[in-house]
């Protein structure tokens, strides 16, 4: 299980934005540096950061629009994740990028997360392959930047920026240039059914190419993952295979959902099972969860991206050094557990790099996510560019310094 350094809980007198605004205010006066969270479900992410308190949003909490026939939601950082997807089930919507619970990947079932930290994050699910990322439904925001200046940018409809995307921006910055307070999200109509396609006995190589072809078929796949079988056996609808599993999701009407799956198993010729609506939904949460990753308390986790035909040799490269993963995204994210020292970290790093990937270091102690670059450094003309933006934004470098770089 990650460490995590206790941190005082900086007070807000009031969970209000002004109150944010003037306690980061006061931080930057002072040069007192903030760790900034909402429910700290994912504290022992990336790197640790220094700093002697904690301001949290989790108070700053609430639905401030939903607009059913509009497809937008507005709601405050704080928001339980929970409350929101409910509140858009009640109206037969859902969150586009189906953005994962990784409470179990870091033991904070406690905890539960919140709107600002899956935006803060740019968390996604298996639904990234067909449907985008968080940040492409990420309409609008509201923050405070590192001077205790609010700011806003973008609104309720998809083509409303000019200048800076500041959505874009402050989605998956993890803290460190603004605290998000609020945000406004596109939702969608919920599909109806889900069916699923589950070939079995594939390898790595063979599984990604079944999934290439289906997701290049014409059926609307929205969602194709491949597990090994020890990945298989932590999920119970597929344990009794006893195989790995080639995985390939269809979502709409209930009867367009029995016909497309059908079909999409006729056509790709394999000898396949068909799940239906229930197991279907259970699993794929599963999938999104990181349920099926082989994992040990004390290992490191980590996320590897990479083009999907790739996904396999960087498991192959891997196996060497005893990581086990799985496949999502029809190959091009790889989740991976080893042990959590310098050594695999490195084969992890040498692996993507081979594979002209990116890697992020999820879970790891403590003294391991302050030793190493828990992603990749950026080229040098980049790294200049995210200097002069972390410059602009918070001046002062009290909004979670170090997170993503020693030094920023």
């Amino acid at each position: 299980m990650p460490n995590v350094t206790p941190i005082a809980e900086l007070p807000v007198p009031e969970p209000g934005e002004r109150e944010i605004a003037a306690t980061i205010a006061r931080a930057a006066a002072a040069s007192e540096p903030l760790l900034v969270c909402g429910n700290a479900s994912k504290i022992g992410m990336l790197r640790p950061v220094q700093a002697a308190h904690r301001l949290s949003t989790s108070n700053h909490s609430g639905i401030t629009l939903h607009s059913p026939t509009e497809l937008v939601l507005t709601a405050r950082a704080g928001t339980p994740l929970a409350e929101i997807t409910a509140t858009l089930a009640d109206h037969g919507q859902h969150l586009i990028a189906e953005p994962p619970d990784l409470s179990m990947l870091f033991q904070s079932q406690e905890r539960v997360q919140t709107l600002g930290g899956v935006v803060a994050t740019n968390l996604s699910g298996p639904r990234r392959i067909a449907w985008g990322a968080t940040r492409d439904h990420v309409l609008g925001v509201r923050a405070v930047t590192g001077w205790g200046e609010v700011i806003h940018s973008g609104g309720r409809v998809l083509k409303n920026v000019t200048g800076l995307d500041l959505c874009k921006l402050l989605t998956g910055s993890h803290g460190t240039l603004a605290v998000i307070t609020e945000v406004t999200l596109k939702v969608l109509p919920a599909p109806e059914a889900t069916g699923t396609v589950v070939i079995p006995g594939l390898d790595a190589l063979a599984g990604v190419a079944a999934l290439s072809r289906a997701l290049g078929s014409p059926f609307g796949v929205s969602a194709a993952a491949w597990l090994p079988q020890a990945s298989a056996a932590l999920v119970p609808e597929l344990a009794a295979f006893r195989q790995p599993v080639a995985l390939l999701r269809i979502e709409d009407f209930a009867q367009s959902v029995s016909y497309r799956t059908g079909k999409l198993r006729e056509t790709l010729g394999f000898s396949a099972a068909i799940l239906d609506d229930a197991a279907s939904r259970s699993v794929w949460r599963a999938v999104r969860d990181v349920r099926p990753l082989p994992l040990k308390p004390d290992e490191a986790v980590w996320r590897v991206s990479v083009r999907p035909s790739a996904g396999p040799a960087v498991l192959q490269a891997l196996a060497e050094v005893d990581v086990r993963g799985f496949l999502d995204w029809g190959g091009g994210l790889v989740w991976l557990a080893g042990a959590a020292v310098a050594a695999t970290h490195s084969a992890v790093e040498t692996a993507a790099r081979a594979a002209r990937g990116t890697w992020t270091l999820m879970r790891a102690p403590e003294p391991l996510r302050a030793a190493v670059e828990v992603v990749p450094p950026e080229p040098p003309v980049l790294a200049g560019l995210s200097r002069r933006v972390k410059a602009a934004l918070d001046p002062h470098g009290v909004l979670n310094p170090g997170r993503l770089y020693a030094g920023m």
